[in-house]
């Protein structure tokens, strides 16, 4: 397949490229100029996208086969002050906009569009089973979850076939939440969360690989997905398990108040808020997981090293 990547430099999208690539796919990235320019990556491997000056490169970009889409500011970097919260949705909403109505002005658009999405769009839903018919919440994060699938949506009016995977907490050794996790119980001062009661639901990155691609090449997958493992826990058990994979004590709990004088908003909606994700709609199309146990999962991240 020809297939066309946003996102490419990110956690995910480098994992997604590097398999694709091993699979024999051709991989092209959509990327702004001076992205380009510093990669590496020949021209002829790139599409040169640039949504704040609504600049893209469509004959470069026309006849591809499918649009993998993952761009998007890390939601983890920085305070959610209003500059931040503005370019946390203006690069998933805006940038989604204007990909889009470039997209459907080629000859041949992408067939299948896959897309990310994130299981904030639930809000904080504390022991509520949630699947992808249950509505969405009402904080800054689930709202920008319903605009960013709205315009992702916008597909179809082309005839692409939709997937928008609703990512639980990647699990990974060098990049993602897991890092900022593990560090206080390396030097013996990891605990729970809060209160440790909210839920957690998680996958590994070798699980968001391959449900990447089952959503790229399975027709019966259309719509909202959670990508989430079948097993959430709470976040007190989440905190055992990874203690006792690291062989560290889990005895300094971190306050809700702490929590949230160090990272403001961002703690309520990142850390303490509770999503208990069933993943429906890969169950009903088959999908076989790579990850259902926790601790067998964490293990695996970190005897990888991915």
């Amino acid at each position: 397949m020809r297939i066309l990547i946003t996102g490419s430099t990110g956690l995910v999208g480098t994992a997604v490229s590097r398999r694709l690539e091993s699979e024999g796919h051709e991989v092209l990235r959509l990327v702004r100029p001076e992205t380009r320019a510093t990669s590496g990556t020949t021209p002829a491997k790139t599409v040169l996208w640039n949504p704040a000056r609504e600049e893209f490169e469509g004959a470069q970009a026309d006849g591809a086969d499918a649009l993998i889409h993952l761009a998007g500011a890390s939601i983890a970097d920085g305070r959610w002050n209003e500059s931040r919260k503005n370019l946390l949705r203006t690069s998933r909403v805006d940038a989604t906009r204007h990909l889009i109505a470039a997209l459907s002005r080629l000859k041949a658009p992408p067939r299948v569009i896959v897309s990310a999405s994130a299981i904030g769009y639930y809000g904080d839903r504390r022991e509520e089973s949630l699947t992808e018919t249950s509505p969405p919440g009402d904080s800054f994060l689930a709202q920008v979850c319903v605009h960013w699938e709205s315009e992702v949506a916008r597909g179809a009016e082309f005839g692409a076939r939709i997937a928008m995977l609703r990512f639980g907490v990647v699990l990974a050794a060098n990049g993602g939440a897991l890092p900022h996790l593990a560090l206080p119980f390396k030097f013996g001062a990891g605990g729970k969360l809060g209160s440790g009661l909210q839920w957690m639901s998680w996958l590994t990155l070798d699980e968001v690989v391959n449900m990447i691609l089952f959503a790229l090449t399975n027709p019966a997958l259309a719509g909202p997905a959670n990508a989430v493992a079948p097993n959430p826990v709470r976040n007190v058990d989440f905190t055992r398990v990874l203690a006792r994979v690291l062989h560290r004590p889990a005895i300094f709990p971190a306050p809700a108040f702490a929590l949230r004088l160090a990272v403001g908003e961002m703690a309520d909606a990142l850390l303490l808020s509770s999503q208990r994700v069933i993943p429906a709609r890969l169950n009903e199309c088959g999908y076989r997981f790579l990850h259902t146990d926790l601790e067998e999962a964490l293990r695996s991240v970190f005897e990888k090293g991915s």
